[in-house]
Formats: structure tokens, C-alpha cells, sequence
């Protein structure tokens, strides 16, 4: 019997206790432990979203050993502050009290006769009576979020770590760290987590922390790399994984760890009558992986591919424009049929390829350059405002190039169904 149930062994989106890989020819993990050792620098952890950054910086700087502020939930720099009170327990307000005394004194002698005590003669008895009266008075004050988070940071001495700093607004990524840069030269730890793309404003952190940056880039994954993961699990479940089937597997994950841990996860639950047990011996064909894909496509990819498709709610240009498979769209749906054309990885496209890809895809006669432009900068003003943090694609409208940022969007333009 297995040691470990198949939903414990693959958690796309979770922390891979089973399967994590260390990638340790990259030195990774010693890189961002210097974080922890007076390194008096910012550590800026960069790679594309799904590549593993967040769960590399957790296996290094657990949550219950950091302060984790979520670039996403920020939409101030109060709320940036105040992430980081909540976790430290602190609070803006200061108490102060202060104490007055009055005292009064009074002495006299007293003459006594022997007594048991005395046995003879007078003594002199000497004696101080007094009586003391207190006034205390409480006064508080109120300190900004900033200074009171900071002052809890410098005393806390917990490593900060900035996740999806990318997703917080320009202006405030450069007021974050030059607010941050006093306790980063006396040895505070501060990482902040972001994809390496014009969103994430790495001149301006460059700009305040010139010569105090140690730069941890997380590679694309190599397929032996993503291979690790479905070859170690099955292992742990005691099942056996055709090598060509961990190939095709690593193969189709777009270099992303949470795909790869996505469809070994579903083929367990393709195989399994009860959710939770697997059969012995597991056989895994051909047509088991790739309806894997195009389920894993049609659950991580279809929402933000239909939001695109429709455009933005008010348009004039809904003209039919008939494709060579016989299907009629508009021309947001000829674009992304034109990039499903490609079969995109990570990758920036120039206007040129996507030009190629809509000749071979139309029917017609392509669209003007302008027209293709102003698509693309509806779709990209549509992926920006999802609620993702990070946008699945951006176009630079200047450049006239396109971003393809997201491995599941470009995984859905693979495997997904591009009609409606």
C-alpha cells in the first residue's frame, strides 16, 4: 500500500512538501539564505509567474519565521503598513504615563519609663509619621503606520518579504524601498518577489539601492527538472511512470512547476474510481495525457481567454471575419486564433509574427496594423484589470510588441477550445 494519497503528493498551487525540487546545481536556496546573515542588501527574487519563486522563498523563509506582505491585497502604501502591524501585533498608538509625589513628615520624642523592655532609667524614643499623596496621568499618541511598522521591523529583526511586488503600483514599488532602505543597511532581511517585466519598476529599486542588490533569478525549468516531479511522486505512490510519459509531461508544462504538478494530479484523478484510491498496476496512455491537457486547459485558461474574446463592452468592430477552418469571428477572436497559430510559449512576440499567423489563420484580407494595435491594447487593458496578479499578457503599444506572461494562458492557446 502507498505510503502518501495522490493529493498529498501533487498540490499544484500548494507547497510541494513530496515533490519540491531544490534545483541545487543552481544554488538557489544559498543565494536567498543570505537574506537571514547581515546581508545589508535587497534580495529581488525575479522569474516568470508560475516558475516556483514564492515557494523557493517559503522553503527558505518559512511564513512563521517572516513577515509576508501580498503585493496583490496593496493598494496604498497604509495598507502596505498595516499588512505589517497585523503580523507583528503591534499597534500605531503609544502610551506614556507620569507620576507626581507630595510627602509631609512629622518627628517628636517621646520619654517612657522602664518597662519589660527597659529594665531601668528613661530612654528617649524618636518617631516619623508621614503621609504621601499620588497623581498619575496617562497621556497616548498616535504614530503614522510607517513609523510604527518600521519600528517594529528594526526591533522584530524578522526577515520582510514582498510577494507579487510587481502587482503593487509603480510609484509605491520606489516609496516601499526607500522607506525600507535605512533598516536593509543595518541588516534587516527584506526579499521582494516579481516577474521579471516592465510591470515590476527594476530600474526605480535599482535607482534607490545602487551596489545593495543581490539578484536571484529563477530559470526557466529544464524538462529533466520538471521531470523530477512526476518521477518522484509516482514513486512515493508506488506506481509506475512510463519514462516517455514523464517526458511528454515535462514537454507541454511551458517550464512551469504548477503545470507539471497540475497534470499528474489529474491523471490520478482520471484514475481513480473514489478520488482517493489509484489502481496497481496504473497505466497511462497516450490519450489519458492528452485529455489531461485539455481538461488542465479548460479549467486554468478558459476565463481569461473568453474575457479577451469578447473585448471591451462597448465596440463598434463585431465584423465577421471568416478563418480558413470555417469558423467566423471578430477580430479579437482572429488575434487570439492568430496566437494560438503560434503555440506560444513565455514569449514577446513581434507585430510581424503575429502578422504572419493572422495571413495564415484568415480567410480574408488581414486587418491594418492600427487595427491589430488597438486590439491588442483593449486585451491588454483587459488582462490588467483581471484579478490575477499577474496580467497574462501586456502590449507595449510603442515597441509594438507583445508580452505572453502567463505559462497557463499560453497553455490554453495550446490544448484549449478556441471556438465561442
Amino acid at each position: 500500500m502507498a505510503s502518501a494519497q495522490f493529493t498529498d503528493v501533487f498540490v499544484p498551487g500548494g507547497f510541494p512538501h513530496h515533490t519540491y525540487n531544490p534545483r541545487l546545481a543552481l544554488q538557489l536556496e544559498s543565494r536567498l539564505e543570505q537574506v537571514r546573515h547581515n546581508l545589508c542588501k535587497l534580495v529581488t527574487v525575479t522569474g516568470h509567474t508560475k516558475s516556483g519563486k514564492t515557494v523557493l522563498v517559503r522553503k527558505v523563509l518559512p511564513r512563521e519565521e517572516a513577515v509576508w506582505v501580498d503585493g496583490g491585497t496593496v493598494g496604498a502604501e497604509d495598507d502596505f503598513w498595516q499588512v505589517v502591524l497585523d503580523q507583528l501585533d503591534l499597534f500605531q498608538t503609544a502610551g506614556v504615563e507620569e507620576a507626581n509625589q507630595d510627602g509631609a513628615e512629622v518627628s517628636g520624642t517621646l520619654a517612657a519609663k522602664a518597662s519589660l523592655l527597659i529594665l531601668k532609667g528613661e530612654g528617649q524614643l524618636g518617631g516619623k509619621l508621614g503621609s504621601t499623596r499620588s497623581r498619575t496621568r496617562a497621556q497616548s499618541r498616535t504614530i503614522s503606520s510607517r513609523v510604527a511598522a518600521l519600528n517594529g521591523l528594526r526591533d522584530a529583526k524578522r526577515p520582510l518579504i514582498v510577494d507579487d511586488f510587481h502587482y503593487l503600483p509603480k510609484s509605491l514599488q520606489g516609496d516601499l524601498v526607500r522607506a525600507l532602505k535605512p533598516l536593509i543597511f543595518d541588516g534587516l532581511g527584506v526579499a521582494i518577489i516579481a516577474i521579471p517585466h516592465r510591470r515590476y519598476d527594476a530600474i526605480r529599486v535599482e535607482k534607490e539601492m545602487t551596489g545593495r542588490i543581490l539578484p536571484v533569478e529563477i530559470p526557466t525549468w529544464a524538462e529533466d527538472e520538471l521531470g523530477f516531479i512526476p518521477k518522484t511522486g509516482f514513486r512515493l505512490l508506488e506506481r509506475d511512470a512510463d519514462p516517455d510519459v514523464i517526458c511528454r509531461l515535462a514537454n507541454e508544462a511551458i517550464g512551469s512547476p504548477h503545470l507539471t504538478q497540475d497534470f499528474c494530479r489529474g491523471i490520478c484523478r482520471a484514475k481513480s474510481s473514489d478520488g482517493v484510491s489509484l489502481p496497481n498496476p496504473m497505466a497511462i496512455t497516450a490519450p489519458d495525457i492528452e485529455q489531461v491537457f485539455r481538461d488542465a486547459a479548460e479549467t486554468i485558461g478558459r476565463p481569461i481567454f473568453e474575457k479577451l474574446a469578447r473585448g471591451p463592452r462597448q465596440r463598434t468592430d463585431r465584423i465577421a471575419r471568416p478563418l480558413r477552418d470555417g469558423q467566423e469571428v471578430d477580430i479579437y477572436g482572429l488575434v487570439l486564433h492568430a496566437m494560438a497559430q503560434l503555440r506560444p510559449g513565455l514569449v514577446t512576440l513581434e507585430y510581424e509574427d503575429l502578422r504572419s499567423a493572422i495571413r495564415t489563420v484568415s480567410a480574408q484580407q488581414i486587418p491594418q496594423l492600427h487595427e491589430v494595435a488597438r486590439v491588442l491594447k483593449h486585451m491588454s487593458d483587459i488582462a490588467a484589470s483581471d484579478q490575477s496578479s499577474t496580467p497574462v499578457i501586456d502590449f507595449d503599444e510603442e515597441a509594438k510588441l507583445l508580452h505572453i506572461t502567463d505559462p497557463f494562458f499560453a497553455f490554453y492557446l495550446r490544448w484549449g477550445k478556441l471556438e465561442g
